[in-house]
């Protein structure tokens, strides 16, 4: 059974609207006299309500910026500190830990089941749901009166960018976003860059595990995965890449075959370290075990789709080309 639930695919559409209107005047005291009064005319938005599609091709309109939100997916709450929505967060999942300041908001379930109970008590203005929450819930939150947007996962960091700039939108933090944006932009470029020097003779196979639950079968990522994206980013040659489907079992005898010169556990957080890889039968003759290349990551670099995946880019480059940051 997975540990982490990772990715799917859908893109989306933007459409924001504003416009403005005349207030209304003030009322005039009762004087004896007459009274001569420049007219001032004020401009007030008549219209400032958000509209978008999300990732289930639902239109879903808001009044103004979310004030209220629950964030039902890790990633989506890390997207909403990122983009400075913060404080308008008022409930999240219970596998949502990062920043730290998320661990002090109010949880509504998760992986054991969400509380429906719990969501409308907290009178949510938003409810913002990811690819691990089922289109049957989002459903059954809307049946209950509640606004929610379905945010799609992004296969490309591209596409995570605009899912950055989507948040934004719903929360009335663009002017900020956009500079966050660009700077991403540039951390990956640099990283681009340097990779860019590094001949294909010198990019190392790196098999990524992120759940060995079965020692012989442990879980790697597979094409159309960040997983897969970021290793080869980063300058690698991801063993899993040669495998069927997103999420796949890789055998250990097809794994001694490829016999990556780095492995990486992304599964450390649940007890994996080179020493119980290298205990593992027929692992030793591994050329990853044999010259020590195991290292321990923070899968949440990886499989999260939110801005921290730029800080994965550089860690797995740094990781694997160690020299080019010297």
């Amino acid at each position: 059974m997975f540990r982490k639930i990772s990715f799917g695919l859908l893109v989306f559409s933007l459409l924001l609207a504003a416009c403005g209107a005349a207030a209304t005047p003030e009322s005039v005291p009762v004087v004896t006299e007459p009274v001569v009064t420049e007219e001032i005319v004020t401009e007030f938005p008549i219209d400032s309500s958000i509209t978008l599609t999300d990732g289930l091709g639902r239109e879903v309109r808001l009044p103004g910026p979310a004030q209220r939100i629950i964030s039902l997916a890790p990633s989506n709450t890390e997207i909403l500190f990122y983009v400075g929505a913060g404080t308008q967060l008022i409930g999240r999942d219970e596998v949502s830990d990062y920043p730290p300041e998320a661990l002090d908001l109010p949880t509504v379930g998760g992986w054991s089941g969400f509380s429906t109970e719990t969501i409308v008590a907290l009178e949510p203005d938003l409810v913002l749901a990811g690819e691990i929450n089922s289109p049957e819930l989002v459903a059954a939150l809307e049946g209950l009166g509640l606004t929610v947007y379905f945010l799609a996962n992004p296969i490309t960091l591209e596409e995570m960018y605009t899912n950055l700039e989507i948040i934004a939108a719903l929360t009335g933090h663009e002017a900020e976003t956009a500079s966050l944006v660009e700077s991403l932009h540039r951390r990956v470029a640099a990283v681009d860059d340097l990779v860019a020097t590094v001949p294909e003779s010198d990019r190392p196979t790196v098999f990524y595990e992120f759940d060995a639950s079965d020692p012989a079968l442990p879980y790697t990522y597979g094409p159309g995965t960040f997983g897969d994206l970021l290793i080869r980013r980063a300058g690698g040659s991801n063993a899993g890449g040669q495998l069927d489907g997103l999420w796949v079992q890789m055998p250990a005898e097809t794994l001694l075959v490829i016999d990556p010169q780095i492995i990486i556990l992304g599964d450390a957080a649940w007890g994996e370290s080179p020493g119980t890889v290298a205990a593992r039968p027929g692992w030793d003759a591994l050329s990853a075990v044999q010259t020590g290349m195991i290292f321990p990551f923070d899968d949440n670099l990886v499989s999260r789709p939110g801005p921290r995946l730029v800080d994965g880019l550089e860690a797995l480059a740094r990781l694997l080309h160690p020299d080019l940051f010297e």
